[in-house]
């Protein structure tokens, strides 16, 4: 089968081609250049104040070097356009309207697997291979997304955003295979990334001050912190788009606290915190989920699990489909810090059902953005 690999410069695309190569399949190597790290303007020729530079060049040497041992071609392409358009735009407009989105999720729908799907179609290419720690198994007669053997190292929340047809022309290599085997494979073969740490962060920023690199974009525009439950002003923010519900560290809030994100209005430019023990409006109990993608076939109640961001266990939920694009998920026992803007995946058992985009979150039937507003004016 011929099979084009997408190698990251780490190691794990490095051995997923590998064990495609071993099962006799003709396999190519592709880089994919989402970021222009070589310059400090953007895709348009805008100058940015940006003056870090991304690793995303050492990734291609690395990739350079596995393609070389591994005694196999490498392409490299470039999606810096399609990445700024489709990705990182949307990721900026969502920091506006005071969500927190996941730039990794994006990437996956409309790069990895759009975008650089569509060229391994054109090039004639059979299947589309990456490192990414996940399954696929056959369900219903159709390929479902599953998660990975290894669920220390599963990023099937990542993929969830992607179109269902394409799981018919996808690899994951490693869906069952452990990290640890496939660092034992890298030093078997000698590979120079098998010790290479793993990626953590945007691909954009990087290992880099995210607060620093946002506000290149977003310019930093100071503002209150409020406690909601006294009304006082307990801080100054430096800029009511850099935070995320749930967040404590990073306040700045001297001699008194700690205190929690619990919300924040815009418009206002105000960001509204609870101090410890005080940290009911963390807690919901559902969410309206938005544009929602389905990886199976749409359900109307299901009682399944879901994550609400990467790290959190399954939390168990019951689904109830409320119109082509919309799904509400209720969760009596209550979860923390569930967050407008960032992703929740379904799954049905470990299979990936759905996915989409957080809206709304409740608790109690309220909206939690209207219960701060209510409690604001109160103190007012």
């Amino acid at each position: 089968m011929k099979i084009l690999v997408g190698l990251s410069g780490g190691v794990d695309s490095a051995v997923a081609a590998y064990l495609l190569k071993e099962q006799g399949h003709d396999v190519t190597c592709a880089f994919m250049r989402n970021w222009d790290s070589a310059s400090n303007n953007d895709v348009e020729g805008n100058p940015t104040v940006n003056d870090d530079v991304c690793p995303q060049e050492t990734d291609y040497q690395d990739a350079v070097k596995a393609a070389e041992k591994l005694g196999l071609p490498l392409m490299r392409v470039d999606y810096i356009k399609e990445y700024w358009d489709d990705v990182f735009e949307t990721f900026l407009s969502e920091y506006k309207k005071g969500r927190t989105p996941n730039p990794d999720i994006l990437c996956n729908r409309y790069i990895k697997f759009d975008r650089f799907y569509h060229f391994a179609e054109v090039h004639g290419f059979e299947k589309l291979a990456t490192g990414h720690y996940c399954d696929l198994t056959v369900r219903d007669g159709r390929p479902a997304l599953y998660k990975a053997s290894d669920r220390n190292k599963d990023q099937s929340y990542f993929l969830g955003e992607i179109r269902r047809e394409v799981l018919d022309h996808i690899l994951f290599p490693l869906g069952k295979v452990t990290k640890p085997e496939v660092r034992r494979i890298a030093h078997e073969l000698d590979l120079s990334v098998a010790d290479k740490k793993d990626s953590t962060g945007i691909c954009f920023i990087g290992e880099r001050d995210f607060r620093r690199f946002l506000s290149n974009y977003l310019p930093m525009k100071h503002g209150r912190i409020i406690n909601i439950e006294t009304g006082e002003t307990v801080g100054e923010h430096k800029g009511v788009l850099y935070y995320t519900v749930g967040q404590r560290k990073g306040l700045d809030i001297g001699g008194i606290g700690p205190f929690f994100v619990a919300g924040k209005d815009v418009v206002r430019n105000e960001l509204y915190v609870v101090g410890a023990g005080h940290e009911d409006l963390l807690y919901s109990d559902a969410c309206l989920v938005e544009d929602v993608n389905w990886l199976m076939d749409e359900c109307d109640t299901l009682a399944c699990t879901a994550k609400f961001r990467y790290r959190q266990p399954d939390q168990d939920v019951v689904l109830e489909w409320v119109d082509a694009s919309h799904i509400l998920l209720k969760y009596p026992q209550t979860v923390r810090s569930v967050t407008c803007g960032q992703e929740a995946v379904v799954y049905d058992h470990d299979a990936v059902r759905c996915a989409g985009r957080i809206c709304a979150v409740y608790k109690n039937g309220r909206d939690i953005s209207e219960i701060i507003k209510g409690m604001m004016q109160n103190a007012g």
